[in-house]
């Protein structure tokens, strides 16, 4: 059985939080039981609404890793990756709704932080992130991102855990130990200093940090906690606060040092190919999709109400009860007027629900379902015949 993986973290202040006399804002945390380990590290958001987001972000993490290290299984092998993402969520609210009484606050927004996370169990990998920062993975063979940092409309911007649809935001990954040797999380703070994100480069840098945790828990941070300060805090007199947590498989291969690069070919990114343009593309394939559904419908309308209107409409003609069947060839032809205005509307507005239905994102919904022609050929039928009877009657 391979040993239990060697956790460490550590968060530290930066000088812009010193400066202007405010509290570090990251929290980072790890536990193992149950078989599990789960190391996090969240951002709490920097400006003067997010009054407690100090607060917030510890109460993330330590949610997350009690949550997982509780129920790693239910979450690993749930296929419904909303629902996983939906119920992390309103676990980490639910947590942070206590904090609002405690504090006294207003709303959730005061508590506004990221997340990353790593859990692992045996074989098995669960890693979440939501907002900016990085989680890499260290392998034999080098480095590579496991998740990247999302940002908002501009780099200053970003998600948290503490929207109200912060579940469309979470990213779930679901891997394996396979080809691993560590995971390290950073916060922005170190994530600036270590990735570029235009070449989509991990600098080495990081597998030397993970391998500090091959010292032991307690070392590991120690000299994680001085190497940070060292190079990423003292680095510049606005530094903002930061995190590391890692999670090091022990007895796995190591990376070789000396063959990691330090450079890579900038990634050319096509800034016109935005999932607005894919939308876009999609409304005449979408629109084309509407028609075929709404003919579907008609075909394959119940019968049994049909069938049943059509056996009353005969039997009152057979009993010379015309009044009834003129009513009905008047309906019917108040009916026929509404279906073609209807129909009418529907032709000029199809384009548009059809854009519509591509920018959200749903299923294409269903057309209203029309009268089949059949129907309205037999109603017409029975009032023209219903029109003679009454004229030979007048006779």
């Amino acid at each position: 059985m391979r040993p239990e993986p060697i956790l460490a973290n550590v968060s530290l202040i930066g000088n812009k939080h010193v400066n202007r006399n405010t509290p570090c804002e990251d929290s980072s945390y790890s536990l193992t039981r149950n078989g599990v380990s789960v190391v996090c590290i969240s951002d709490g958001a920097g400006g003067s609404k997010y009054t407690h987001a100090r607060f917030g972000s510890k109460c993330a993490v330590e949610c997350v890793a009690e949550l997982l290290t509780s129920h790693f299984d239910a979450f690993y092998f749930e296929n419904r990756e909303s629902v996983c993402r939906s119920i992390l969520v309103t676990a980490i609210h639910s947590k942070m709704a206590d904090l609002l009484v405690e504090h006294e606050l207003d709303g959730l927004e005061r508590l506004s932080c990221t997340l990353l996370f790593v859990a692992v169990k045996g074989d098995l990998v669960l890693a979440g992130h939501i907002g900016d920062g990085l989680i890499c993975r260290v392998s034999p063979h080098g480095l590579s991102p496991l998740t990247l940092p999302a940002n908002g409309e501009n780099a200053s911007s970003t998600y948290f855990i503490t929207f109200p649809n912060a579940h469309e935001y979470l990213r779930l990954i679901k891997t394996t130990t396979d080809n691993t040797h560590a995971f390290v999380l950073m916060s922005d703070g170190v994530e600036d200093m270590v990735y570029d994100a235009s070449k989509q480069l991990v600098r080495p840098v990081v597998a030397r940090l993970a391998e500090l945790a091959s010292q032991g828990k307690e070392k590991c941070e120690e000299t994680l906690a001085a190497t940070i300060k060292e190079f990423v805090v003292d680095a510049s007199q606005n530094s903002d606060d930061a995190s590391v947590g890692i999670l090091y498989l022990t007895g796995t291969p190591a990376p070789d040092f000396s063959a990691l690069s330090d450079s890579k070919d900038t990634f050319e990114r096509d800034f016109n190919d935005t999932m607005r343009a894919v939308q876009m593309e999609l409304v005449p394939q979408v629109k084309h999709a509407q028609e075929i559904l709404s003919k579907i419908n008609c075909q394959n309308a119940p019968n049994s109400g049909k069938l049943e209107g059509e056996n009353n409409i005969n039997a009152e003609s057979a009993d010379g009860n015309g009044n009834k069947a003129e009513d009905a060839g008047e309906t019917s032809e108040a009916d026929q007027k509404k279906e073609d205005t209807s129909i009418t509307k529907d032709k000029e507005t199809s384009e548009d629900a059809a854009r519509e239905s591509v920018a959200e994102g749903s299923e294409i919904p269903k057309s209203p379902k029309m009268v089949p022609l059949w129907a309205f050929l037999l109603m017409t039928g029975l009032f023209i015949a219903a029109c003679t009877v009454l004229a030979v009657l007048q006779l």
